[in-house]
Protein backbone atom coordinates (compact mmCIF):
# COMPACT_ATOMS: atom_id res chain seq x y z
CA UNK A 1 0.00 0.00 0.00
CA UNK A 2 1.65 3.53 -1.23
CA UNK A 3 0.74 6.17 1.77
CA UNK A 4 2.63 8.67 2.49
CA UNK A 5 3.63 8.68 5.86
CA UNK A 6 1.75 11.22 7.89
CA UNK A 7 -0.13 12.77 10.82
CA UNK A 8 -3.65 12.94 9.07
CA UNK A 9 -6.35 15.65 10.32
CA UNK A 10 -8.90 12.22 10.08
CA UNK A 11 -8.39 8.42 9.12
CA UNK A 12 -12.48 7.99 7.97
CA UNK A 13 -12.86 3.73 7.85
CA UNK A 14 -15.87 2.35 5.22
CA UNK A 15 -16.41 4.35 1.95
CA UNK A 16 -19.90 3.98 1.52
CA UNK A 17 -22.39 6.98 1.47
CA UNK A 18 -21.47 8.22 4.76
CA UNK A 19 -17.60 7.97 4.65
CA UNK A 20 -17.60 9.48 1.02
CA UNK A 21 -20.09 12.62 1.92
CA UNK A 22 -17.79 13.41 5.20
CA UNK A 23 -14.54 12.66 3.20
CA UNK A 24 -16.02 15.04 0.44
CA UNK A 25 -17.11 17.92 3.35
CA UNK A 26 -13.55 17.64 5.18
CA UNK A 27 -11.50 18.10 1.60
CA UNK A 28 -13.68 20.89 1.13
CA UNK A 29 -12.95 21.97 4.64
CA UNK A 30 -8.87 22.04 2.90
CA UNK A 31 -8.10 18.79 5.27
CA UNK A 32 -5.57 16.01 5.10
CA UNK A 33 -7.76 13.11 5.00
CA UNK A 34 -7.55 9.40 4.01
CA UNK A 35 -10.52 7.20 3.61
CA UNK A 36 -9.83 3.58 3.90
CA UNK A 37 -12.73 1.05 2.63
CA UNK A 38 -12.04 -2.92 2.05
CA UNK A 39 -15.52 -2.91 -0.30
CA UNK A 40 -18.54 -4.11 0.96
CA UNK A 41 -20.65 -1.02 0.81
CA UNK A 42 -24.41 -2.50 1.13
CA UNK A 43 -25.10 0.44 -1.17
CA UNK A 44 -23.70 -2.01 -3.92
CA UNK A 45 -26.91 -4.15 -3.61
CA UNK A 46 -29.66 -1.88 -4.04
CA UNK A 47 -30.93 -2.32 -8.10
CA UNK A 48 -32.48 1.56 -7.53
CA UNK A 49 -33.30 3.84 -4.56
CA UNK A 50 -35.73 5.64 -5.22
CA UNK A 51 -36.24 7.38 -1.85
CA UNK A 52 -32.86 9.23 -2.17
CA UNK A 53 -33.46 13.32 -2.73
CA UNK A 54 -32.15 14.74 -6.19
CA UNK A 55 -33.00 11.61 -8.16
CA UNK A 56 -36.72 11.24 -9.11
CA UNK A 57 -36.11 8.81 -11.45
CA UNK A 58 -34.02 6.62 -8.71
CA UNK A 59 -30.54 5.96 -9.36
CA UNK A 60 -28.55 2.40 -9.10
CA UNK A 61 -26.23 1.84 -5.88
CA UNK A 62 -23.58 1.40 -7.44
CA UNK A 63 -23.74 4.27 -9.32
CA UNK A 64 -24.37 6.36 -6.88
CA UNK A 65 -21.21 5.13 -4.95
CA UNK A 66 -19.17 5.58 -8.79
CA UNK A 67 -20.64 9.54 -8.42
CA UNK A 68 -19.58 10.25 -5.08
CA UNK A 69 -15.97 9.16 -5.41
CA UNK A 70 -15.78 11.23 -8.49
CA UNK A 71 -17.03 14.34 -6.01
CA UNK A 72 -14.37 13.81 -3.73
CA UNK A 73 -11.40 13.45 -6.26
CA UNK A 74 -12.49 16.67 -7.77
CA UNK A 75 -11.17 18.02 -4.41
CA UNK A 76 -7.92 15.74 -4.64
CA UNK A 77 -9.12 13.38 -2.27
CA UNK A 78 -9.69 9.32 -3.22
CA UNK A 79 -10.58 6.02 -1.58
CA UNK A 80 -7.77 3.71 -0.41
CA UNK A 81 -8.44 0.28 -0.86
CA UNK A 82 -7.86 -1.95 2.87
CA UNK A 83 -9.25 -2.79 6.02
CA UNK A 84 -8.51 -1.21 9.49
CA UNK A 85 -7.70 -4.58 11.43
CA UNK A 86 -6.89 -3.14 14.68
CA UNK A 87 -7.39 0.67 16.16
CA UNK A 88 -5.32 2.46 19.59
CA UNK A 89 -4.23 5.28 21.24
CA UNK A 90 -1.03 6.75 21.36
CA UNK A 91 0.83 9.93 22.82
CA UNK A 92 -3.15 11.73 22.07
CA UNK A 93 -3.06 10.40 18.08
CA UNK A 94 -4.96 7.44 16.53
CA UNK A 95 -3.12 4.73 15.08
CA UNK A 96 -4.62 1.98 12.64
CA UNK A 97 -3.21 -0.98 11.16
CA UNK A 98 -4.35 -1.19 7.96
CA UNK A 99 -3.64 -4.03 5.43
CA UNK A 100 -3.47 -3.15 1.75
CA UNK A 101 -5.16 -5.66 -1.36
CA UNK A 102 -1.14 -7.06 -1.43
CA UNK A 103 -1.52 -8.04 2.20
CA UNK A 104 1.41 -5.39 3.50
CA UNK A 105 0.17 -3.94 6.80
CA UNK A 106 0.69 0.17 7.09
CA UNK A 107 0.47 2.39 9.97
CA UNK A 108 -1.62 5.22 10.10
CA UNK A 109 -1.72 8.15 12.26
CA UNK A 110 -4.46 10.40 12.62
CA UNK A 111 -5.97 13.06 15.22
CA UNK A 112 -9.45 12.02 14.59
CA UNK A 113 -11.40 9.07 13.17
CA UNK A 114 -14.73 8.78 11.79
CA UNK A 115 -16.61 5.42 11.53
CA UNK A 116 -18.57 4.74 8.78
CA UNK A 117 -18.37 0.97 8.77
CA UNK A 118 -22.14 -0.35 8.64
CA UNK A 119 -23.68 -3.01 9.62
CA UNK A 120 -23.34 -7.34 8.95
CA UNK A 121 -26.28 -8.93 7.60
CA UNK A 122 -27.15 -12.38 9.48
CA UNK A 123 -28.19 -14.98 6.60
CA UNK A 124 -31.11 -16.44 5.37
CA UNK A 125 -31.24 -19.28 3.32
CA UNK A 126 -32.30 -17.51 -0.10
CA UNK A 127 -31.19 -18.90 -4.04
CA UNK A 128 -29.26 -17.46 -6.05
CA UNK A 129 -28.96 -13.89 -3.86
CA UNK A 130 -27.45 -11.48 -6.46
CA UNK A 131 -30.31 -12.41 -8.88
CA UNK A 132 -32.88 -11.98 -6.46
CA UNK A 133 -31.62 -8.88 -5.01
CA UNK A 134 -31.03 -7.40 -8.39
CA UNK A 135 -34.57 -8.15 -9.65
CA UNK A 136 -36.15 -6.98 -6.80
CA UNK A 137 -37.54 -10.30 -5.32
CA UNK A 138 -36.11 -10.01 -2.58
CA UNK A 139 -35.44 -6.10 -0.66
CA UNK A 140 -33.69 -5.26 2.17
CA UNK A 141 -36.03 -2.16 3.37
CA UNK A 142 -39.66 -1.76 3.81
CA UNK A 143 -38.53 1.71 4.84
CA UNK A 144 -36.65 2.37 1.70
CA UNK A 145 -39.14 1.47 -0.88
CA UNK A 146 -42.36 -0.14 0.91
CA UNK A 147 -43.95 2.74 -1.75
CA UNK A 148 -42.42 0.73 -4.93
CA UNK A 149 -44.12 -2.53 -4.19
CA UNK A 150 -47.62 -1.16 -3.74
CA UNK A 151 -50.05 -3.86 -3.96
CA UNK A 152 -47.92 -7.33 -4.70
CA UNK A 153 -47.82 -9.85 -2.64
CA UNK A 154 -45.61 -9.71 0.23
CA UNK A 155 -43.95 -11.75 2.56
CA UNK A 156 -41.91 -10.78 5.43
CA UNK A 157 -39.84 -12.60 8.05
CA UNK A 158 -39.93 -12.03 11.62
CA UNK A 159 -37.10 -10.05 13.28
CA UNK A 160 -35.64 -10.33 16.37
CA UNK A 161 -36.74 -7.01 17.64
CA UNK A 162 -40.22 -6.04 17.06
CA UNK A 163 -40.77 -9.32 14.92
CA UNK A 164 -44.06 -7.95 13.79
CA UNK A 165 -43.83 -4.36 13.29
CA UNK A 166 -42.31 -4.83 9.73
CA UNK A 167 -45.32 -6.99 8.58
CA UNK A 168 -47.83 -4.67 9.79
CA UNK A 169 -45.70 -1.94 8.22
CA UNK A 170 -46.05 -3.18 4.69
CA UNK A 171 -49.86 -3.13 4.79
CA UNK A 172 -49.75 0.17 4.40
CA UNK A 173 -48.74 -0.63 0.90
CA UNK A 174 -50.30 -3.94 0.19
CA UNK A 175 -53.66 -6.03 1.69
CA UNK A 176 -51.75 -9.39 0.96
CA UNK A 177 -48.72 -9.81 3.27
CA UNK A 178 -47.75 -12.86 5.21
CA UNK A 179 -45.43 -13.20 8.00
CA UNK A 180 -43.06 -16.05 8.44
CA UNK A 181 -41.19 -17.70 11.55
CA UNK A 182 -37.57 -17.60 10.85
CA UNK A 183 -36.82 -20.03 13.95
CA UNK A 184 -38.16 -22.88 15.42
CA UNK A 185 -39.62 -21.16 18.66
CA UNK A 186 -42.41 -18.48 17.44
CA UNK A 187 -41.43 -14.76 17.96
CA UNK A 188 -44.76 -13.41 18.19
CA UNK A 189 -46.27 -13.47 21.43
CA UNK A 190 -50.30 -13.35 22.04
CA UNK A 191 -50.74 -9.21 21.93
CA UNK A 192 -48.89 -9.70 18.73
CA UNK A 193 -50.82 -11.65 17.27
CA UNK A 194 -53.48 -9.84 18.26
CA UNK A 195 -51.88 -7.33 15.87
CA UNK A 196 -51.44 -9.32 13.20
CA UNK A 197 -55.60 -10.37 12.74
CA UNK A 198 -56.70 -7.33 13.58
CA UNK A 199 -54.36 -5.83 10.39
CA UNK A 200 -55.14 -9.01 8.08
CA UNK A 201 -51.97 -10.20 8.11
CA UNK A 202 -51.83 -13.74 7.73
CA UNK A 203 -49.09 -15.55 10.37
CA UNK A 204 -47.37 -18.58 9.10
CA UNK A 205 -46.43 -20.75 11.76
CA UNK A 206 -44.00 -23.36 9.99
CA UNK A 207 -40.69 -22.09 10.03
CA UNK A 208 -38.79 -21.17 7.08
CA UNK A 209 -36.66 -23.69 5.34
CA UNK A 210 -35.38 -21.75 2.54
CA UNK A 211 -36.83 -19.50 -0.09
CA UNK A 212 -36.59 -20.30 -3.95
CA UNK A 213 -36.80 -18.39 -7.02
CA UNK A 214 -39.47 -19.43 -10.55
CA UNK A 215 -37.84 -19.00 -13.68
CA UNK A 216 -39.67 -15.74 -13.62
CA UNK A 217 -37.90 -14.76 -10.60
CA UNK A 218 -40.53 -14.94 -7.94
CA UNK A 219 -39.53 -15.82 -4.46
CA UNK A 220 -41.20 -19.30 -3.30
CA UNK A 221 -40.59 -19.85 0.47
CA UNK A 222 -40.32 -22.87 1.74
CA UNK A 223 -41.70 -23.82 5.44
CA UNK A 224 -40.90 -26.90 7.58
CA UNK A 225 -43.75 -28.47 6.83
CA UNK A 226 -43.25 -29.02 3.70
CA UNK A 227 -45.24 -25.71 2.83
CA UNK A 228 -44.73 -23.87 -0.02
CA UNK A 229 -45.94 -19.81 -0.89
CA UNK A 230 -45.50 -17.80 -3.65
CA UNK A 231 -45.15 -14.01 -3.25
CA UNK A 232 -44.09 -11.34 -5.30
CA UNK A 233 -41.39 -9.72 -3.08
CA UNK A 234 -39.56 -10.92 0.49
CA UNK A 235 -38.26 -9.31 2.90
CA UNK A 236 -35.77 -11.60 4.89
CA UNK A 237 -35.52 -8.77 7.70
CA UNK A 238 -31.90 -10.12 8.04
CA UNK A 239 -30.79 -9.14 11.39
CA UNK A 240 -27.96 -6.82 11.75
CA UNK A 241 -24.31 -6.92 13.93
CA UNK A 242 -23.28 -3.17 13.82
CA UNK A 243 -19.48 -3.48 12.67
CA UNK A 244 -18.10 -1.20 15.43
CA UNK A 245 -15.70 -3.43 16.91
CA UNK A 246 -13.00 -1.02 16.71
CA UNK A 247 -14.58 1.92 18.73
CA UNK A 248 -15.78 -0.60 21.23
CA UNK A 249 -12.11 -1.99 22.10
CA UNK A 250 -11.18 1.67 22.55
CA UNK A 251 -13.98 1.66 25.11
CA UNK A 252 -16.75 3.45 23.05
CA UNK A 253 -20.77 2.87 24.74
CA UNK A 254 -22.67 -0.03 22.56
CA UNK A 255 -25.81 -0.81 22.81
CA UNK A 256 -28.25 -3.19 20.72
CA UNK A 257 -26.83 -4.85 17.65
CA UNK A 258 -23.20 -3.32 18.80
CA UNK A 259 -24.29 0.20 17.24
CA UNK A 260 -22.92 2.80 18.82
CA UNK A 261 -24.55 6.02 20.34
CA UNK A 262 -23.10 8.94 19.67
CA UNK A 263 -24.04 12.64 20.47
CA UNK A 264 -25.90 15.46 18.51
CA UNK A 265 -22.31 16.05 16.76
CA UNK A 266 -22.19 12.13 16.13
CA UNK A 267 -19.34 11.75 18.68
CA UNK A 268 -18.80 8.45 20.19
CA UNK A 269 -17.54 8.08 24.02
CA UNK A 270 -14.24 8.21 23.10
CA UNK A 271 -12.87 11.73 22.46
CA UNK A 272 -11.98 11.98 18.83
CA UNK A 273 -13.72 8.96 17.58
CA UNK A 274 -16.74 9.82 15.58
CA UNK A 275 -19.24 7.54 14.42
CA UNK A 276 -22.24 7.70 11.44
CA UNK A 277 -24.82 5.93 9.19
CA UNK A 278 -25.61 2.21 10.16
CA UNK A 279 -22.91 1.60 12.75
CA UNK A 280 -24.51 3.82 14.83
CA UNK A 281 -28.30 3.38 16.26
CA UNK A 282 -31.02 4.80 14.32
CA UNK A 283 -32.69 4.80 11.38
CA UNK A 284 -30.97 3.40 8.28
CA UNK A 285 -30.83 4.99 5.52
CA UNK A 286 -28.64 6.76 2.72
CA UNK A 287 -30.25 10.14 3.84
CA UNK A 288 -29.21 9.94 6.93
CA UNK A 289 -25.99 8.53 7.05
CA UNK A 290 -25.20 11.41 4.63
CA UNK A 291 -26.68 14.01 7.00
CA UNK A 292 -24.33 12.48 9.90
CA UNK A 293 -21.75 13.02 7.55
CA UNK A 294 -22.22 16.57 7.17
CA UNK A 295 -22.71 16.99 10.97
CA UNK A 296 -19.74 14.62 11.92
CA UNK A 297 -17.17 16.70 9.19
CA UNK A 298 -18.01 19.68 10.38
CA UNK A 299 -17.60 19.23 13.98
CA UNK A 300 -14.29 17.61 13.53
CA UNK A 301 -12.80 20.39 11.00
CA UNK A 302 -14.07 23.04 13.63
CA UNK A 303 -12.54 20.50 16.57
CA UNK A 304 -9.30 20.25 14.67
CA UNK A 305 -6.68 23.50 15.00
CA UNK A 306 -7.45 25.69 11.95
CA UNK A 307 -6.04 25.30 8.78
CA UNK A 308 -5.00 28.55 7.92
CA UNK A 309 -3.63 29.36 4.24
Amino acid sequence: MDLTPNVFDTLIIGGGPGGLTAAIYLRRFTRNVVIIDKGNSRLAWIPVSHNYPGFPDGINGKLLLDQLRCQLGKYGGHVTPGEVSKLRIEDGLFIADCTGPDGDVTELRAHTVLLATGVADAGMPVERWEDAVASGAVRLCPVCDGFDVMDKRIAVATSEVNPVGHALFMRSFSRDVLLFERADASAVDDDQHAQLKAANVRHIASPLAGVTLTDDLKPVLHTRDGEAYECDVFYPMLGESARSGLAANLGAKTVECDKLTVDAHCRTSVPGLYAIGDVTRGLNQIAVAAGQAAIAATDIHNTLPWALR
